[in-house]
């Protein structure tokens, strides 16, 4: 590989690691982190109860909704996003007791649960998955 063409492929994989980590930043995993930002911003917060890797519901809303453009800008406007998610795989001790503990106070039943909180923190809705897209949600 010449110096020209390692160049150009170091910048695409730049580029594609960037993309990654601003698409990643829509949603938080420290729902007391999200909770302070919701608060602070004056903007409603979207639990998403979700079983990522197992999960076909939960699947089928992140390919549907929540990975749309129309959702993503409406979201990075007006939403706090809270993913709390059961994968098969482990997460770190912290994460999972903060999940495991929100389930039960949201009494989460079934995945996916999307809860909706006021910037204050009180329960205003709770759905899962709905068909028709990003304009459901």
């Amino acid at each position: 590989m010449n110096k020209r063409t390692t160049l150009a492929a170091l910048a695409i994989t730049i580029s594609f690691m960037v993309t990654a980590s601003f698409a990643g930043k829509l949603w938080e995993t420290d729902f007391e982190k999200a909770s302070a930002k919701a608060k602070a911003s004056h903007r409603y917060m979207l639990l998403d109860f979700s079983g990522s890797d197992w999960c076909g519901w939960c699947i089928k809303l992140d390919d549907e909704v929540f990975s749309k453009k129309d959702f993503k800008n409406y979201a990075k406007e007006n939403l706090v996003c809270v993913m709390l998610d059961f994968p098969r795989k482990s997460l770190k001790k912290k994460l999972a007791k903060q999940n495991n503990d929100l389930k039960s106070k949201y009494n989460i039943r079934g995945f996916p649960s999307v809860i909706i909180l006021s910037p204050s923190g009180e329960k205003i809705y709770k759905t899962g998955y709905r068909e028709g897209g990003p304009e459901k949600y």
